[in-house]
C-alpha cells in the first residue's frame, strides 16, 4: 500500500514544467556572463557558486536547485499551464555536464590559468544561452545520444 501512496509523488518528481529548466538556464547564462567581464577574483567566487548550483541540480535533481524555487514561487503562477512534462533526467545529466565546466573552469581560476577558466566558463555559456533562448539542451541531447547509445539488456 506505501508504494502505491508513493507513486504520484515518484512520478510527479521525475517530470517537470520544460520552462522551469529554460528559466534556470537564463539565470546561468546571466551569471557566466558577470563571470567573463569580472575581475579574476570576482569570477572565481562566481564560478564557485555556479558549481554549487550545478552540483545541487546533479545531485538532487535540477528541481531542487533554487532557481526552480525561484521559477515555481514567482514565474509559473504567473503562466498558462505547461502544454506537456518532460523528464526530469537529462536536465539532471546536463546540470552533470554543467558542474564539469564550471569545476574547469574554477580550477583555471584558482591555478591562474584565466584563460583556461574564460573558455570552460564560455562553453556552459553557450550551452546556456542555446537552452535559455532556443529551448535547445545541448547537455539533455549528449544524455538521449548516451541512452540510445548503451547496449540494451538481453
Amino acid at each position: 500500500m506505501s508504494t502505491t501512496a508513493s507513486t504520484p509523488t515518484r512520478v510527479a518528481e521525475t517530470r517537470l514544467d520544460p520552462r522551469g529548466p529554460q528559466f534556470s538556464a537564463a539565470v546561468t547564462a546571466l551569471l557566466l556572463l558577470v563571470v567573463l567581464v569580472a575581475p579574476t577574483g570576482v569570477a572565481t567566487v562566481l564560478v564557485a557558486v555556479q558549481a554549487a548550483l550545478f552540483a545541487l541540480g546533479a545531485l538532487r535533481g535540477v528541481q531542487h536547485t533554487p532557481t526552480a524555487w525561484a521559477f515555481r514561487t514567482w514565474v509559473r503562477p504567473r503562466l498558462a499551464p505547461p502544454s506537456d512534462l518532460e523528464d526530469a533526467r537529462p536536465p539532471r545529466f546536463a546540470q552533470a555536464v554543467g558542474l564539469g565546466f564550471a569545476l574547469v573552469a574554477l580550477v583555471g581560476f584558482l591555478a591562474g590559468a584565466e584563460l583556461v577558466g574564460q573558455v570552460a566558463t564560455g562553453f556552459a555559456l553557450v550551452a546556456a544561452l542555446l537552452n535559455a533562448l532556443f529551448r535547445f539542451c545541448l547537455g539533455c541531447e549528449l544524455y538521449l545520444l548516451l541512452r540510445r547509445l548503451a547496449p540494451r539488456p538481453s
